[in-house]
């Protein structure tokens, strides 16, 4: 349930590297560390799938949910009542310099998941024992804020204590534009920047629904060009994810197929399906797919003939599909499928027969396979101009990537074909491919206010990198006054009302929020996207003022 009030925490707070990093202020008993370790040798006792189970979807305190050095950051930042942090991705997608629009997507779940755990005192005995062994060398004790961890669960209602502002889901902007802020204040201001490895991690849901829009743009200009209007509801099945076995874990096919739905309809993966139907739309379908089949059924027939008939005779109706390389490709186009033809389109002309390659050229699979179906089945030509077979199609599901999608695409329109012809089903390439260095993801520190009042601006800008320097001073983002473009503001100059950086979490739950539904979430990527500039400069004026009066090398 969310917090009604919010927790209350000192505003100011005795500097916490007062007494050492190491030194104990809360003294454990003899007893309650032999029952730590009764407690850890139970659950090693356990059977292995349940311990597993309990560590990693449950069992870890958030007091290492962040990289080691950072422990140790509370005594290195200088004493201070204020801090703030902000997060931007730093170019386009793969350094494109021509489109470097983001969509910006992922940071509930970081929020609901992660910031909305409550610690515990159980959780601080737990990291008290892993940090007691964690410094090298010898596995000695690694500094940790253990008296800010403590008065996290006496002080603060086991919130972790930080202000965070952030885009609305599926927010569309430019490169280094602020997808979130982060603020800290008085004792807990040596922590601002603990939770930067966990919200660093909106890189991957971001990317991943950057790289399905622009699959989707690919999509839409082949539609443009070789599609009847009437036919453009075709869209959103064009891109299916295929990447759920790809995955490294379940909960990375949720992220990352929920941020692919964000363009598309069409998925395999289940998990993420229901996830963004149930979770975040309230029920309501977002997702859909079609009878299959694979590999292995096909082969478990005496036949490929008897495997497809049996397809036809189930669902013949409707949409299906049939893998056909299974041993001999060009064979099957050949032989199998006119063996198949008398039987499929008995079914009446409702029924469309899909035929996926799985194997070869990716281009040339595709275009036997359009070649093919067209003179078993026919086609027509549309108002266009282009060729639409009658009753099939075919889906290319091995080795695509984006750079893929589009070679086929202007192929199959260079054959002649209508780009309704062929759908995609992309995995690795979608899922898989990507990291945070594909758009440039960053946390930076951009102000601390020191004990006298004093506020230092700070920003990033190394010689040996320029593409790295970061803002300075506390941000804001707000409208072009054209409405296209989200742009950067020191925060003074936007007003509450303007701005796009929302809070979604203030030492605990924002009491009464809501957060938008997925289908919302879907209607703005698709409105921002199609407005905003593809390579627009998001840095205001202001802003541009404020970097040159902060720049260490222009002093």
């Amino acid at each position: 349930p969310l917090a009604t009030t919010r927790p209350w925490f000192p505003g100011r707070g005795a500097d916490p590297r007062a007494k050492t990093a190491t030194r104990r202020h809360h003294p454990r008993p003899q007893q309650r560390r032999r029952r730590w370790h009764q407690q850890i040798s139970s659950s090693r006792s356990r059977r292995n799938g349940e311990f597993r189970t309990m560590a990693l979807f449950g069992g870890l305190p958030m007091g290492i949910m962040t990289d080691s050095y950072k422990a140790g950051h509370f005594t290195q930042y200088p004493e201070a009542i204020r801090a703030s942090a902000y997060g931007e991705f730093r170019r386009g997608y793969n350094k494109d310099k021509e489109d470097t629009r983001v969509v910006f997507y992922g940071v509930r779940y970081i929020v609901e998941t992660f910031l909305h755990r409550k610690w515990t005192k159980e959780d601080v005995e737990k990291v008290e024992h892993f940090y007691s062994h964690h410094k090298a060398p010898f596995n000695t004790e690694y500094p940790w804020p253990r008296d800010l961890f403590h008065s996290i669960v006496d002080e603060c209602g086991g919130y972790f204590p930080i202000k965070l502002e952030a885009l609305p889901e599926g927010t569309c902007v430019n490169s280094h534009v602020p997808v979130f802020q982060i603020s800290a204040e008085g004792k807990y201001s040596g922590l601002i920047t603990f939770m930067e490895t966990l919200l660093c991690q909106v890189w991957y849901p971001s990317t991943v629904a950057t790289l399905s829009r622009r699959c989707r743009q690919i999509v839409e200009a082949a539609f443009d060009k070789s599609v009847d209007e009437a036919t453009h509801f075709l869209i959103p099945s064009r891109l299916h994810d295929f990447g759920f076995r790809g995955c490294t874990c379940a909960e990375q096919s949720v992220i990352g197929g929920c941020a692919h739905l964000l363009n598309f309809e069409g998925s395999d993966t289940m998990s993420a399906a229901y996830y963004a139907q149930f979770v975040l739309n309230g029920g309501k379908p977002v997702a859909s797919s079609i009878p299959a089949t694979e590999h292995s059924v096909m082969m478990s027939w005496q036949t490929e003939k008897e495997a497809i008939e049996n397809m036809i005779d189930i669902y013949g109706e409707g949409i299906f599909a049939c893998v056909m390389d299974s041993y001999d490709y060009a064979k099957a186009l050949g032989e199998v499928l006119p063996s198949v033809a008398a039987k499929k389109n008995a079914k009446g002309p409702g029924g469309l027969m899909v035929l996926r390659p799985d194997s070869g050229d990716p281009v040339e699979a595709v275009l036997m396979a359009l070649e093919a179906a067209e003179k078993v089945f026919g086609a027509e030509t549309n108002g266009k101009g282009y060729k639409v077979i009658k009753g099939c199609g075919v889906i290319q599901g091995d080795g695509i990537n984006i750079d893929g999608l589009r070679k086929i695409l202007e192929a199959t329109m260079a054959a002649g074909y209508s780009a309704e012809n062929v759908a995609f089903g992309m995995g690795g390439g979608l899922l898989q491919k990507v990291n945070r260095d594909t758009m440039s993801f960053a946390t930076k520190l951009s102000t601390i206010t020191l004990p006298d009042g004093t506020e230092r601006i700070v920003m990033k800008a190394p010689k040996t990198d320029v593409n790295k320097t970061s803002l300075p001073g506390k941000l804001g983002v707000k409208l072009s006054e054209d409405g296209t473009t989200p742009m950067v503001y020191p925060s003074e100059k936007v007003s509450e009302e303007e701005n796009l950086l929302q809070v979604v979490y203030d030492h605990g739950p924002v009491a009464g929020m809501e957060w938008d539904s997925f289908e919302q979430v879907r209607a703005r990527v698709t409105d921002m996207w199609a407005k905003l500039p593809p390579a627009a400069d998001a840095i205001s004026g202001e802003m541009r003022q404020l970097i040159d009066k902060h720049h260490p090398h222009r002093q």
